[in-house]
């Protein structure tokens, strides 16, 4: 089986597109007492219809979500690896951010400060495309409150193509270097 990341359609699109390198996270309603942390280092984007995504993000209110799959099935497309991972205790670290990312501030903040911890969970991933779709049935156990889920594996031969250029990633991981103070 693969590991799947649940993340937000509009999400993987920025990340599918270049536009975006990194993901934040809190973690959801089933992460555990432990909570969310990056326990995988490498894993599939799985895109989530969450209706109301797009005023929560840098965009445009009416930008449109794409439809679900008429015919049932899920189709991933994106695979991440992570570079860094690390939790952020610092809002003002947060905040730098900012340029690097497609959440609007508040729903940064109101993440950042859930659950009387102030703190979040935020990786630099590499992104690429799979050669060739993994297209499954979805079912029920894709759904809920869970950021990992298990997918079948990609068909032999599948191979992931790069969204940025080895240059381009080196000049955003700079960037965020520099933004971070680390």
């Amino acid at each position: 089986m693969s590991i799947g990341f649940k993340e937000w359609t509009l999400i993987c699109e920025a990340l599918g597109g270049g536009r975006q390198s990194l993901i934040l996270r809190k973690g959801g309603i089933a992460e555990g007492r432990a909570g969310f942390h990056f326990k995988h280092e490498e894993f599939l984007l799985m895109p989530t219809l969450f209706h109301e995504q797009a005023a929560r993000l840098k965009l445009p209110a009416e930008t449109p979500l794409p439809a679900p799959r008429a015919d049932g099935q899920l189709a991933i497309h994106l695979h991440a690896r992570v570079e860094w991972a690390r939790e952020i205790t610092d809002w003002a670290q947060i905040e730098r951010l900012d340029p690097f990312h497609l959440w609007r501030r508040e729903i940064v903040e109101e993440r950042f400060k859930y659950d009387g911890k102030e703190a979040l969970n935020v990786a630099f991933v590499r992104i690429a495309r799979l050669s060739r779709p993994l297209v499954f049935p979805d079912a029920p156990r894709y759904g809920g409150c869970r950021s990992w889920v298990e997918f079948p594996e990609p068909e032999p031969g599948t191979e992931l193509v790069p969204v940025l250029s080895d240059i381009e990633h080196k000049a955003r991981a700079e960037a965020l270097h520099d933004a971070l103070g680390a």
